[in-house]
């Protein structure tokens, strides 16, 4: 697909990693009415997302899958947090538990993270259930595991979606990549500053998408 023919009315976007990037600019964009349960997830492993996916969540951040490791700090704030690793599906949480409130031997607030993730997820699922069209948001994917996640998407997914593959690269431009892979549109933006350089082809990209 090329990027054109991403352009057009949603009613869900969702970010599927692999860092909160897509989920900060799709926020910039005003195209993140609601959270998804991978926004402020780190993701490294496509493959790991497409289980999760394939499971419909089933395990995901359960608790004796998770393992403290350290601190980060929050997204918008310097206030500290823990993080944490989903040791089965090697997904990690750096922006929920607040390290005043929980320590690397108890999570403390697990309950109430516990209920955010868990609405999270039965949101997204009931949008692939009943959502009219979906986009999906991926920086970061080899050929191959985007090439399953459009298998598992289909099984998933009762109506249309599109998925936006974003990977960041040493070029010094936006480039529309071809891969035969219904569903999909592949791009490249520069890798160098790419939290902060390069808003302005985020802006070009969703140029023409809306959210219902």
């Amino acid at each position: 697909m090329s990027l054109q023919e991403i352009k057009g009315v949603y009613d869900g976007i969702f970010s599927l990693g692999d860092l909160c990037l897509a989920s900060i600019q799709l926020r910039k964009l005003n195209l993140r009415p609601f959270a998804g349960p991978l926004d402020w997830m780190s993701s490294p492993s496509l493959s790991s997302v497409n289980q999760l996916l394939k499971n419909r969540f089933s395990g995901f951040m359960d608790r004796a899958n998770l393992l403290p490791t350290g601190y980060s700090t929050g997204i918008n704030t310097p206030e500290p947090f823990l993080v944490v690793h989903d040791q089965k599906y090697g997904i990690v949480s750096s922006h929920d538990f607040k390290a005043d409130k929980n320590t690397l031997t108890n999570l403390a607030t697990y309950p109430e993270v516990r209920k955010k993730l868990d609405k999270r997820s039965k949101r997204m699922l009931s949008m692939c259930e009943n959502g009219k069209k979906i986009l999906f948001v991926r920086t970061e994917a080899s050929f191959a595991d985007t090439l399953e996640l459009e298998s598992v998407l289909s099984n998933l997914v009762k109506n249309e979606f599109h998925i936006l593959i974003i990977n960041h690269t040493d070029r010094d431009n936006l480039q529309e990549v071809y891969w035969p892979i219904h569903n999909v549109t592949v791009l490249e933006l520069p890798e160098y500053e790419k939290w902060t350089n390069n808003d302005h082809y985020w802006q070009q990209i969703f140029e023409g998408v809306s959210i219902k």
